[in-house]
């Protein structure tokens, strides 16, 4: 167990077991440690659960008690529950924490967490865990979005993979290569876009939002979305994407990339197992397009944050986060998951994400992360916008991406998000804390 410096074991359960303050200055807490987390993987689920496993048995003064949720219902039942009855540590997906911020379900991490552990985050997991300046949320790991690619196809289509973002291909080669690389695909097309999951569910905003920034363009911008969510430059990065579903696959079963029916998906790194199992060698990780404001993707993943409810077992609490974000917690966690390590020493001795290893590019990244709001030519990962009304602003541009893939006005389907948007922002005060 690695825990921050200044901050040592003894420290933090005589803080909860014994008597007076803990270290996070609240009350005695009672020496468990209630924990929600999404079961998502299961081999993902298998891993926190070993984790936990090994806390536990590593000492006898704290005891950390670990609810699993299925994905689908986590966000909802945080979103249903109120403060003082959540767990006193959380799991959430990065768009929505601020939410949960505003709603006064988190509190700050600074004096919680070893500051070790703040130091350490890669600068991914640091710009989707702040919020209005203050540290809410950590995160084991962080997530990216790429091209793949099946060297065999394109080399019988004559395409040359870019490696680099400064070699990503522009809008126009991306278009003259899905025809090239649906002619010599099985299926007779290109792509999978992961269509299959659904363009109006939180698929749709992370994967196209990074089409909007590659062309000048973001989703709201000091909280408004009139004006820029439809503006120009979005509205002609939705005619571009629209445009690719001539030789995008639908992929009803799933397995259209590894089967080998099309030679290329559009996806996160979470599916390197399955592809590298099934293409092996002819597996090729490449850039998004570049639309001309650089190539852009998406990031921000599941993390951690303490609640109100954590009280008198606020040091433990950290503590315990504190040994999730150890070198070997994250090694465990991103055998599992194969995601991109959230601490910057986890990741240099990462054998798929360090220098030279097949998934370099997702840290290349994130290395250069950004906020939605100022998206510049050098920013690659971009995060998705950081406001407690996030929740709208997917929902409503969700439901535009579905009905523009179906064949609408991108013009008009984006005035109405942003009409939407700005209504409910309005609803609630620009969401000012009162």
């Amino acid at each position: 167990m690695v825990l921050g410096a200044g901050l040592s074991m003894t420290m933090v359960l005589s803080a909860c077991a014994g008597g007076g303050e803990s270290a996070a200055g609240d009350t005695e807490g009672d020496g468990v440690v209630e924990v929600w987390a999404h079961s998502g993987q299961a081999a993902e689920a298998e891993a926190l659960e070993a984790l936990v496993e090994q806390y536990n048995g590593s000492q006898e003064d704290v005891s950390v008690e670990l609810t699993l949720i299925p994905e689908a219902d986590y966000t909802s039942t945080v979103q249903a529950t109120a403060a003082e009855d959540l767990p006193d540590v959380m799991e959430m997906d990065a768009p929505t924490m601020a939410s949960f911020v505003y709603d006064r379900k988190l509190v700050p991490l600074d004096g919680v967490v070893a500051q070790e552990t703040l130091d350490n985050r890669i600068e991914g997991v640091r710009e989707s865990g702040t919020y209005q300046d203050q540290t809410y949320a950590v995160g084991m790991f962080d997530v990216g979005l790429g091209l793949w690619g099946n060297q065999q196809l394109l080399d019988a289509a004559g395409v040359d993979a870019p490696a680099t973002a400064d070699e990503a291909w522009t809008a126009e080669e991306f278009e003259q290569n899905l025809q090239k690389l649906a002619e010599a695909s099985p299926s007779g097309n290109a792509i999978d876009l992961g269509e299959a999951n659904g363009f109006a569910a939180e698929w749709g905003t992370f994967t196209t939002s990074p089409i909007l920034w590659s062309n000048g363009g973001t989703l709201i911008r000091d909280g408004a979305a009139e004006g820029v969510l439809n503006s120009a430059e979005n509205v002609e990065a939705m005619e571009e994407w629209a445009s690719w579903k001539e030789h995008t696959d639908p992929n009803t079963s799933g397995t259209a990339f590894p089967d080998g029916d099309v030679a290329l998906t559009w996806t996160g790194n979470w599916m390197y197992p399955t592809f590298s199992e099934a293409l092996g060698e002819d597996l090729v990780l490449m850039p998004l397009p570049d639309l001309g404001n650089g190539t852009k993707a998406g990031h921000g993943s599941w993390q951690w944050g303490v609640t109100p409810a954590a009280g008198g077992d606020q040091a433990a609490a950290g503590a315990f986060l504190d040994f999730l974000h150890s070198d070997e917690s994250i090694a465990r966690m991103v055998e599992a998951n194969a995601a991109v390590p959230g601490t910057t020493s986890a990741l240099e001795g990462s054998e798929l994400y360090g220098a030279g290893g097949p998934l370099e590019l997702f840290a290349d990244n994130l290395a250069s992360a950004c906020g939605s709001e100022n998206v510049t030519q050098e920013c690659i990962a971009v995060a998705r916008p950081i406001t407690p009304g996030y929740p709208t602003v997917t929902s409503s541009y969700g439901g535009a991406l579905a009905a523009i893939w179906g064949g609408a006005d991108p013009q008009e389907e984006l005035d109405r998000a942003a009409r939407a948007i700005d209504a409910d922002f309005e609803d609630n005060n620009g969401y000012q804390d009162e």
